[in-house]
């Protein structure tokens, strides 16, 4: 009974075997499956594979002197590079429609429906850029041209266009790592400054040489800046000293003291009076420029402060609409003194705001699980960007005061940040060496 039960299920598998090859060989007209074996016979032929070819002719029967050979000649592996597109786009779309759907049952508006100032990045990214042999370490929008560019632990600094996502050209002069980039108001010099304790002045008006090598600072240099008017810039080092440069000259006019560990970042307020400095000693500090002094020292964070930006006036209003939420107030703090506004984020995993004229923390927003690597702010200043080792980029609302949207960004930690001033882009960073540009819609 077991033998016969074998035999029967052994005659259906045949005939469902016959059935199957029966229903591919009618898939194909006679024309089109002549014209897929001469195909085959050209990708043989074309990759010197002879004996295979000999074979394959005669069990395909396929006439030497038929004129489907050129016909067909090279469209083997275009039709498979095609699909290949294809799929790709495919998943992109998929993707996208994903997104969508999610959006619709949430009861977000749709692109058309949302306003310029209400744009957000969403995935997927348009444009997912390699190059780097190792971890990106910052990318930087131009502000003028059409460009980001991209600086690594390779010890290189990468120019793509966002637009087109090709690569455009590559900056060589460090020997060691290169830990941050910066251009200045008119986007004609980029400023870079390196492990290897130098900083590096580069023409961005079309020769890309490098113009000027300064040094004098004893450790590592983590961050660098141009002042937004004249021609100095400051740089910072894990050496814990702040330095003046004068770009024309290439000499050090002036030493900021006052962290007592690592200064890993110095960003420069919008009118180019105060600057801020954050530090391994968990401090934000504020400086003035016109006296040289220190202005206040800002305590809060419990680790790491890793990265800090100024905000722009546009966030006022979505900071007077939260106060008006919490009664008039956010932590105490009335609305009337909040001229300056600065954000920092920490590996404490926190990201807090800071009126900094009277030092006091506005207020302080908690959801990445890791460090927090970087932070801007959108320019119509409803919205926070962050970055994290935690492998996401998250979107919060500063009328809300919480996170509305977690992007999984990246196969690793994700190093920096940056929110076109203009235009709906966004572009991140990451251990994992690659770039990534993301639409705003």
């Amino acid at each position: 009974m077991l033998i016969d039960s074998k035999l029967i299920l052994h005659e259906k598998k045949r005939t469902l075997h016959i059935d199957l090859k029966s229903n591919m060989k009618m898939n194909l007209s006679s024309r089109q499956r002549d014209d897929l074996n001469w195909a085959i016979a050209d990708y043989l032929q074309s990759h010197g594979y002879v004996e295979t070819l000999v074979i394959f002719k005669q069990e395909a029967a396929l006439d030497s002197e038929n004129d489907n050979a050129s016909r067909v000649s090279g469209i083997l592996e275009k039709k498979w590079t095609s699909t290949a597109r294809l799929q790709q786009k495919i998943l992109n779309l998929e993707a996208k429609l994903s997104q969508t759907e999610k959006e619709i049952l949430q009861g977000a508006p749709s692109r058309e429906k949302r306003k310029a100032d209400e744009w957000i990045p969403r995935p997927p990214e348009r444009f997912h850029l390699t190059g780097h042999r190792s971890p990106v370490t910052k990318v930087i929008f131009h502000p003028v041209y059409s460009v980001i560019a991209s600086c690594s632990e390779d010890s290189t600094i990468k120019i793509w266009d966002f637009e087109s996502g090709e690569f455009e050209r590559s900056l060589k002069g460090h020997t060691d790592s290169v830990q941050d980039i910066g251009f200045d108001a008119a986007g004609k010099m980029l400023v870079s400054c390196s492990a290897d304790m130098s900083i590096k002045i580069w023409d961005f008006t079309g020769a890309y040489e490098c113009l000027k090598t300064l040094k004098g600072h004893d450790h590592n240099i983590s961050s660098v800046t141009f002042l937004p008017a004249g021609d100095f810039l400051l740089s910072s080092s894990r050496d814990k000293m702040i330095k003046m440069w004068e770009v024309s000259s290439g000499y050090c006019v002036h030493n900021f003291t006052g962290h007592s560990e690592w200064v890993r970042m110095i960003r420069v307020s919008p009118d180019g009076t105060l600057f801020a400095s954050c530090s391994n000693d968990k401090t934000i500090k504020i400086w003035c420029l016109t006296t040289k002094s220190l202005k206040i020292t800002l305590h809060g964070h419990e680790h790491v402060v890793e990265c800090i930006v100024w905000a722009p006036d546009t966030i006022l209003p979505s900071l007077a609409i939260a106060e008006n939420k919490n009664d008039g107030k956010v932590n105490g703090e009335n609305s009337e003194n909040k001229l300056s506004i600065l954000a920092s984020g920490s590996r404490d995993r926190s990201i807090r705001f800071w009126n900094i004229h009277s030092g006091a923390c506005l207020f302080t927003l908690v959801g990445h699980d890791n460090w927090v690597r970087g932070l801007r702010v959108h320019p119509a200043g409803k919205y926070l960007v962050t970055v994290s080792d935690d492998k996401t980029m998250r979107i919060w609302s500063l009328q809300q005061m919480r996170c509305i949207k977690t992007i999984d960004a990246h196969s690793q930690f994700v190093t920096s940040i940056d929110f076109h001033s203009s235009l709906p882009y966004v572009v991140t960073s990451s251990v994992d060496t690659t770039i990534k540009i993301w639409e705003c819609r």
